[in-house]
Parts: C-alpha cells; structure tokens; sequence
C-alpha cells in the first residue's frame, strides 16, 4: 500500500478502526520510517491539544460560576419581564394602549369633520393605512421582543 493511502487510513481513524487497517498501518510504519515520523507527529499534537494547549484557569472557575448563579437568581425574581436594554412588558403595553388610545380620538378631533367632509373617502384610506401600518409594525415589534416569554406562555 501507498504512503498517502495508509495516512489516509490511519487519519480516518475515530477509535473503532478494524484489525485488518491497524496491522496494515503498524507494519507500514514498520517499515517506511517518514510514516512513523508523521503519525508521531500527529499523536503528539492531538496530546498538546488535548491536554496542554489551553490550561484550565482554576483561579477563574469560582467568579465565573458566582456570577451564573446572580445572574439566575435575578432571572428568577424578575417579575416585570423586561427585555434586555429595553423596555418592560409593562411598559409595552402601556405604549401600545395609549397608541391605540390616540388612533381612536383622532376621529373626535374638531377638525376631522370638517376635513373629513371636504375631503371625502380619499382622506379616510389614508387615515386606514396609517392606522393599519402604524398598529402592524407596534404588534412586529412587541412579538419580535418578546418572543421567547411568549413561546414558554403559550406553549409554542
């Protein structure tokens, strides 16, 4: 057999290779001693950089577990379901209420009448889609951000 085909052979390996490739492997390297030099190589730097090449910070294990730990618990006792740098669910339907609260009494304004009757059905499809688009991107935003409460609420 080749060279590259017993390289080929033995860098296939994954810890169940059969009898036959390991004694075609280990009476090549037997012989062809640039083979042996390389698969020694080889096991050389899987050691390295299995044991030797990032070494575990022992002094770095305790605050990176304590923080964990704060950081769940404050999870836990989060009872306002704010996302993350933003605003709280609360918070969020409060906005949306007084979006909606303002959409509706634009129509009770004193000058809606009188603009509404010069205007016609041409300044009521306006008024429609703004409506539409205004309350369809506050519904995206909401459900974007809290997806994931929304999924574990639901059960999705």
């Amino acid at each position: 057999m080749s060279c590259s085909k017993i390289m080929d052979l033995y860098y296939e390996d994954d810890g169940q290779m059969p009898l036959l490739n390991q004694l075609q492997i280990w009476v090549h390297t037997f012989f062809c001693q640039d083979c042996a030099a390389k698969i020694q190589q080889y096991e050389n730097a899987k050691t390295i950089l299995r044991e030797d090449f990032f070494p575990f910070p022992p002094e770095l294990e305790e605050p990176v577990m304590t923080r964990i730990a704060l950081e769940e618990e404050q999870e836990e006792a989060d009872d306002s379901f704010a996302t993350p740098g933003g605003i709280s669910t609360r918070g969020w339907i409060i906005s949306g209420l007084v979006i909606i609260v303002s959409l509706v009494t634009a129509f009770f304004g004193l000058d809606f009448k009188n603009l509404a009757s010069e205007s016609g059905m041409s300044f009521l499809l306006p008024m429609g889609i703004t409506i539409g688009i205004v309350l369809t991107t506050y519904c995206a935003l909401f459900i974007g951000s809290h997806l994931k409460e929304l999924s574990e609420r639901f059960g999705l």
